[in-house]
């Protein structure tokens, strides 16, 4: 079966996730796979062999200064212009309040590149300013203007998961309330909420049945751990609107597609899932 991940990060040395010695060993303790890096062709390769177009994240340079963070971008277009085959696009961090305007106008420079899709990802339990804040108000606009989904982070974030204070990281930031509230204000506005909402999992539903404009992916967590009613709305209702995020490399295809044709849901719930939910969101040709 050929798979759409909406959200998965960066393998190769420049661009891991987890930069420290610290954050590498957590990756074990919490998602129970070995730390490794790849080659930027291995990990194209990777996604070829697992039949996965992929949209990356290379979420943590944000902490970077705006201008350290550009060689990062045209680094990630350069790669992703060599495999577009499997790679149809990137998310862009930014910390609203460190970056500023200015933000927009590097999200606008990456556009310009024509390398792919180039979307905005609202992180507010790193930046510590929920998606509700005002100082999201130009990332939103921005979106709307250029007709592109923003994905907007919610629930149990893995970043700084056992480490002293969880690194600083307020886990309320990242309440699904703040979606809910990003929706009403901005109903032009394609909002992909992401990751499963746990512990406010069924806040989250109840804002997709009141919001059209909400869609929703599932990287970060196996389909096991959903909860129950996660799981009967990807049977029913919400089938439609519910799209695949696998979180490679600290999970693996393997592993995961099989726990999600383990679970006993419908083929054509899982075409939809896996694929063809996020073909038609991200208007990819299948």
């Amino acid at each position: 079966m050929n798979i759409f991940d909406c959200h998965s990060h960066w393998a190769t040395d420049k661009g891991y996730l987890f930069r420290t010695e610290d954050e590498r060993a957590q990756q074990e303790k919490i998602w129970r796979t070995p730390f490794k890096l790849f080659t930027e062709d291995e990990q194209a390769r990777y996604f070829r062999d697992n039949n996965a177009r992929v949209i990356l994240d290379i979420s943590w340079i944000k902490e970077l200064p705006l201008a350290e963070m550009k060689p990062y971008h045209d680094y990630v277009l350069d790669v992703q212009q060599r495999h577009r085959d499997v790679m149809f696009g990137q998310w862009m961090q930014f910390d609203p309040r460190r970056h500023g305007p200015a933000a927009i106008e590097e999200f606008h420079r990456c556009l310009a590149r024509g390398a792919g899709f180039v979307g905005l990802c609202v992180n507010g339990q790193v930046t510590g300013t929920p998606a509700d804040d005002p100082a999201w108000e130009p990332f939103y606009r921005a979106s709307i203007d250029v007709g592109a989904p923003v994905m907007i982070l919610c629930g149990l974030t893995g970043i700084g998961q056992g480490l002293p204070g969880g690194k600083g990281i307020v886990l309320e930031d990242g309440h699904p309330r703040y979606i809910d509230r990003v929706a009403a204000r901005y109903p032009d506005l394609k909002i992909l909420a992401a990751r499963p909402a746990w512990p406010w999992q069924d806040d989250l539903l109840a804002i997709m049945l009141h919001k059209p404009n909400v869609h929703y992916e599932l990287h970060g967590w196996g389909p096991r751990q959903f909860t129950p009613t996660l799981k009967k709305e990807i049977r029913g209702r919400m089938q439609d609107r519910i799209m695949f995020g696998c979180d490679f490399p600290v999970l693996r295809y393997e592993k995961v597609i099989a726990d999600w044709q383990a679970e006993g849901y419908p083929e054509a719930v899982l075409q939809k899932v896996l694929h063809d939910n996020a073909a038609r969101y991200f208007g990819a040709a299948s």
